[in-house]
């Protein structure tokens, strides 16, 4: 568990996911973090190596506080719907997930 603020941010670390698979093949990327929830799947990567990475940690930490700040479902459409109108890479949660790395 890591703190945000004083605020414990709980998440679950998955290997090999076949999700995280699968939005690697769509991103055309070597290996992949995304969060669902409070999950981070992981792909082509292992818990340790994505832990040291501090910046692709705080990365995926601000995904999960946006899951738990909007509600699981509400987050997957505002989203997708980001996405759709902007992008991925200017999709308003992903710019706040990048500012975060720095953090």
């Amino acid at each position: 568990m890591i703190q945000k603020n004083n605020i414990p941010v709980r998440y679950i670390l998955k290997e090999n996911s076949w999700i995280a698979r699968i939005a690697a093949w769509k991103l055309n990327a070597a290996s992949v973090a995304m969060v669902l929830g409070h999950t981070i799947h992981l792909h082509n990567t292992t818990k340790e190596v994505f832990l040291i990475n501090t910046q692709w940690l705080k990365h995926e930490l601000c995904h999960v506080r946006q899951f738990e700040q909007h509600g699981f479902f509400t987050f997957l459409i505002k989203y997708i719907l980001e996405s759709i109108r902007n992008g991925y890479y200017h999709n308003k949660y992903e710019v706040e997930a990048r500012l975060a790395e720095d953090e």
